[in-house]
């Protein structure tokens, strides 16, 4: 897929899904299993689980568009650049003179599994505001999708919450993550509420579990040589969001919706294989190569 300019016309794709939120840079130990105060070195990785989805998407043939505010300095050009590179619309996107693009450090322990340091105090990203929404890229989507961390604080929080009624009004489908980080949080019940047609739980290699009002039931996962988990969920959600977008009478259809997940427990797993998140989003091609393996 090629990649779209500041000005590409998304309308020419009836499966748009427009992520919103945050994109930061990941600084991963080139070491596992040593703590931030041992590492010599850190590797440096775009992440930023909407944006992460974005790239999924257009890295598995859909279409995806991205809707968030970066520093206007080096990494935030360097992060937009690497969103069209990867195919994704980033006409929605915004640089703010007078803040920073977010960073992390992520310490990964022994099992691949993370601990975070945010940089975030206000990052550019906490920085958008209602005013500077494009409430029209968000029209144009199949499907609007968002997480959590921009619901934290304001502005950023009345921003999402009025790109959330604006695609509620033009009937578009939404699609949220909680992608819980309780470090940026005032309180663990700040961080909750909900209502929906399909809910998920992944369960790492476990796979995942699915819930509707018709039906629920699991999907196994597949064993792989697991290096880094950062981005395993958003690889995920990536995939199960490009069906969606195809089909959502996948709600009603258990068979497809198994068929979905399945998919996307395979995206998740190759997403653990290598460092980072963007760098290690599958293709389609890889994917149904671990599916045709089996467990």
């Amino acid at each position: 897929m090629a990649p779209l300019g500041d000005g590409a016309d998304s309308a020419a794709s009836p499966n748009l899904v427009v992520s919103f939120g945050e994109m930061l840079i990941d600084f991963v130990p080139d070491v596992a299993g040593l703590s931030l105060a041992e590492s010599g070195g850190f590797v440096k990785a775009p992440g930023g689980a909407p944006a992460n989805v974005a790239c999924a998407i257009s890295k598995l043939g859909g279409s995806s568009a991205f809707l968030g505010k970066f520093g206007d300095d080096e990494f935030g050009h360097m992060l937009v650049n690497i969103l069209k590179q990867n195919g994704v619309n980033a006409e929605g996107c915004l640089f703010d003179q007078h803040a920073r693009t977010a960073l992390a450090f992520v310490t990964l322990k022994k099992n691949g599994e993370r601990e975070f340091m945010f940089y975030r105090n206000p990052s550019a990203d906490m920085l958008l505001t209602e005013a500077e929404l494009n409430l029209d890229l968000i029209r144009r989507a199949k499907i609007f999708h968002y997480g959590s961390i921009s619901l934290i604080s304001e502005p950023c929080r009345g921003a999402h919450l009025a790109a959330m009624r604006a695609a509620k009004a033009a009937g578009i489908l939404c699609s949220y993550d909680p992608n819980v980080r309780l470090p940026l949080w005032p309180s663990e019940e700040a961080a909750r509420t909900g209502s929906l047609k399909l809910l998920i739980v992944t369960d790492g290699d476990k796979g995942c579990r699915y819930f509707t009002k018709d039906f629920k039931g699991s999907v196994p996962g597949y064993k792989v040589n697991t290096i880094d988990t950062t981005g395993a969920g958003d690889a995920f959600v990536g995939s199960l969001l490009v069906n969606v977008a195809k089909d959502d009478n996948i709600f009603h259809n258990e068979e497809k919706l198994r068929e979905a997940l399945k998919f996307s427990n395979a995206c998740g797993a190759i997403c653990t294989t290598q460092k980072g998140a963007i760098p290690a989003l599958p293709t389609v091609a890889a994917a149904q190569e671990l599916i045709a393996k089996g467990n």
